[in-house]
Formats: C-alpha cells, structure tokens, sequence
C-alpha cells in the first residue's frame, strides 16, 4: 500500500478528503441504525470506526467503505429487545468467527453464481431502499408524538438546501476535481444555514455523538448452551446477510473501477472486523453500498480512504462532536439523494424490450423483494428463479442423430444435457418398439449425464428396451454413470480411452 502512495502522491489528498467526506455521512447513518436496532447512538458510531478501520486495513477490496447497516439492524433489534445489548455483543462475535470460516474455505467465490438480472436488481433495489430512507428527514415529531411531514416554510428550506447541494454536488466536478464536490457541498450548505439562522434540524437534534474510546470487556452472558442456543441462530443470519451484502458491493465496484477485489480477504477481513467489534461494544456491521459509492465518486479508491474515514469518525466522537453536530440534515440528504442518482442503473430501462423477458422479470422481482424485504432474500429469490429458468431453457436442447451402421445396428448419438429438467424429453425421444433392428446403440459422446434424475432416465429406456426384445449397447458413460446404473449394467460398452470424465451430483456417491 504505501509503496503506490508513494509512486501515486496524489491519492493520498483524493483518499483523505474522500474519507473525511465518507465519515460526515457515517454519522447520521451509524446514529440511525443504532436506533433501529434498538441500542444507544455509540453502538453504532463505535461499530462504523471499528469495522470501517479493521476491514479497510484487511480487507480484499480496497476503496469499499463499511460500517453499521439497516440490512443488519433490522435483524439485530429482535434479538436486543429480547434478551439485551451483551447478547448482542456476543452475537456479533460468532457472526465474525462464521464469517473468518467462510473466508477459510474460500466460500466467497460463489458470489461468481449471482447472474447479472439479479446484479441489476440488487443495484436498483438497493438505490430505492436509500432513496425511502432519506424520507424520514422530511418528517418532523408532532405534539402528539406522531411523525408528520413537513410543511409551509420548513418544507420549503429543507428542498432548497437539497438542491443546493445535490447541484454543487453535480456541477463542481465539471470545474475542478481537486476538492470532493460532496464535502464541499455539506461545507457550503452549512455555512449558509448558520449564516441565515435558519430554523432546521441538524445532525445533533438526531443525538449527541460525543464519546470517549471504545473500551474492551467480555459480553455479559452466561457462557452455556442455552446462550449458544440463543446467539447461533442469529450469528448465521447476520454472517450470511452481511457476507452477501458485503461482496455484491465488491462486485459492484469492481466493475465501477474495472479492478478485482478479492472475496475470500474480504469474508475474513469482514469477519475479523465484527469479532473485534463485539468485545469492544460495538453492533458490527459490512459493506456499506451508499458510503462506499461517495468514497469512490470522491476520488477515493485506496485503503487510505476507510482508514481515513474511520480515524476521522472517532475524532469526530472525541474531539469535534460540536462542529458535525450543526451540519444540516438536508445537507446530508442531499449527498445521499446523489447516491441514489448514481447507483441506480438507468440504463436498465433501456434493456426491456431487449433482454429476454424471464431476465427482465428477474431484475424486476429482485428489486422489489429487496425494498420490502430484505437483500439477502431478495439475492437468493434471484439466484433460484435463474436457476430454474437456465433448467428449463436447456431443458429443451436435447435432441437425437440416428443413423444405421455397417453392422445393421441403429445408433442414436444423443446431443445436449441430461438432467432432471430435460428428462422428459429424453424419453420422448425413443421409441422401442417401432425401432427398424434389434440392436441398438445409445451413444453418449456429445452429451453429458449430470445428476440422478438422468440416470433413472437411463435404467428406465434400457429396461424399456429390454422389454421389447431388443439389445441396447451404451456407449461413452462415465465411471460414475456405470457405478449407478442398475438394469443396464450388462449394456454398457467400456471405452477405456474415450469414456468420459467427469462427477455426477448424487447422494448415493458422497
């Protein structure tokens, strides 16, 4: 890392004010979250510095920022409410030894299986959930103790302080990109609200993020299995949200910066990161999608820039709670409104029409499974309905080339996969008894037998066959297919140098 720093001078300005940007708009985030999951403001600020720094500095994709999230606070509050904030603690630890796990057995290349609908989705789904939230900063506390929307004048500084900075936000770069337009926009935008005393909400009306040092002490729980029994289930839950969460935003910003992250680093940078978050009293945490896009968009692409951003964070818990405390809402809300702008694949619109339509509904479902549900849910809905559109697409290129040899035996070369989708088919290619010869050969050469399903197909025709008074030969199987096959063991022809190789999905071989 600081070998390029030192051939590349200029990224160290780029990824320190690209983190201190990053680290403003951690504040009313980790504050926020906290709420949700129902536990004091620090929790949260001490997970967003804790994991930011741990997983920056280890990681294996430079440039993403993490932190505290509401794809993991919305699980965590259950938890809380019922058993208390040191269950949590302890939670938030074995979620990081699973997820060190993970990166161990290099369980991170099976994000490679997420197919791009799915990615459009996630991105579009993703932009909308941080659109909704920025909602809540027009709602007000009624007298009553409801929230109502804003109105009249308040409503009216409130949308204009956005567009102001959602503008410099935007036109700034076009004139220079020596300073972050981002932070430059909550720097103007805070100015001119203290400069006109305007009547706004700000950063410190949501709560006060002074603090001292994160301190280390050893969840208060009972060390039994009852406790196990209580932690593990939510453990998982949150290891795997926070995985998946975690690497899609790799994903994503590997294609942003056409550069390649690695997954298996970042499950255990991610795992050490919450491990040591929860002896330090903090609610853990992963990739932060809307955060991670300011710190790139800001220029920020090294480790410099979460390190920065997390050392930032706690000075501001330290030292200058007072100074982020006066930032206006809007101005933040404004840098996230640009986020949303800037996530969301437009260009996705462009494709319906021109994408196969199981593709386009794909896209569709998973964006709006993970508004109203979560990401996880969303991604792996995703994964399944591709999944069964693939098997009943290639379901259907399964087809027969029949000839006559010199011998008189007919041969029928079956060509395409046989698997559990395309079983149907394969049956309805035969016909035993109107067959012209009573010798037959089914040659296996260009097709490929995949799972159990296929080889009951197998069993099946031969006994067919056998039934008719016919002879059928099997070429081209592989060992595998042989050690399964039952009614046509004495059918099969062994080529020991052309029979394939290659491993069958079943139980029977495990």
């Amino acid at each position: 890392m600081f070998n390029l720093l030192l051939k590349r001078p200029q990224n160290i300005k780029n990824d320190v004010l690209s983190g201190l940007t990053v680290a403003l708009a951690l504040v009313p985030e980790a504050v926020a979250f906290a709420f949700v999951a129902g536990v004091e403001p620090l929790v949260g600020l001490y997970a967003a510095f804790l994991v930011g720094l741990i997983t920056a500095a280890i990681g294996g994709r430079p440039g993403m920022i993490s932190g505290a999230t509401g794809a993991l606070a919305v699980v965590m509050v259950a938890l809380v409410a019922q058993h208390g904030v040191e269950y949590l603690f302890a939670t938030v630890i074995l979620m990081g030894v699973l997820q060190i796990l993970a990166g161990i057995f290099r369980l991170g290349k099976f994000i490679r299986i997420v197919p791009l609908p799915v990615m459009l989705g996630f991105v579009n789904g993703l932009a909308m959930v941080i659109f909704l939230a920025q909602l809540k900063s027009f709602k007000v506390t009624g007298e009553n103790g409801e929230e109502q929307w804003l109105s009249g004048e308040p409503l009216w500084w409130m949308l204009g302080l956005v567009a102001l900075t959602m503008a410099i936000s935007y036109f700034l770069p076009k004139l220079t990109k020596a300073f972050p337009s981002s932070l430059a926009a909550i720097i103007v935008v805070t100015l001119v609200a203290i400069g006109l005393h305007l009547d706004i909400r700000n950063v410190g009306d949501i709560a006060s993020i002074a603090g001292g040092l994160p301190e280390f002490s050893i969840p208060m729980v009972p060390f039994s299995l009852e406790t196990l029994l209580i932690i593990a289930p939510y453990s998982f839950i949150l290891a795997f949200i926070g995985l998946t969460e975690s690497l899609l935003t790799l994903t994503l910003i590997d294609e942003i910066t056409e550069t390649t992250g690695r997954p298996n680093k970042e499950c255990i940078g991610q795992g050490v990161a919450n491990t040591v978050t929860g002896f330090f009293g903090g609610m853990g945490g992963c990739a932060m999608i809307g955060q991670s896009m300011i710190n790139i968009n800001s220029g920020g692409r090294g480790r410099l820039s979460g390190i920065s951003a997390a050392l930032f964070l706690l000075c501001f818990i330290l030292f200058a709670s007072p100074l982020i405390e006066i930032i206006p809402i809007a101005a933040l809300t404004g840098v996230m409104f640009m986020v949303v702008l800037g996530t969301f694949e437009w260009a996705s619109f462009r494709l319906l029409g021109r994408i196969p339509l199981p593709d386009a509904i794909i896209g569709i479902s998973v964006a709006v499974i993970t508004v109203f549900t979560d990401l996880a849910i969303a991604v792996i809905t995703g994964i399944i309905m591709s999944a069964l559109v693939f098997a009943w697409q290639h379901a259907k290129h399964i087809y027969l080339k029949s000839y006559k040899n010199e011998q008189g035996s007919i041969v029928h070369e079956l060509n395409g996969p046989l698997f559990f989708s395309s079983v149907r088919n394969f049956n309805d290619l035969f016909d035993p008894k109107n067959d012209d010869a009573d010798d037959i050969i089914l040659d296996f050469k260009n097709s490929r037998v995949y799972d159990h399903s296929a080889i009951e197909a197998i069993d099946s025709l031969a006994e067919r066959y056998i039934k008719a008074g016919k002879t059928l030969h099997l070429r081209h199987l592989s060992e595998e297919c042989k050690q399964l096959l039952n009614n046509a063991a004495d059918l099969i022809e062994v080529n020991v140098m052309e029979d394939p190789h290659y491993h069958i999905a079943d139980d029977k071989l495990a």
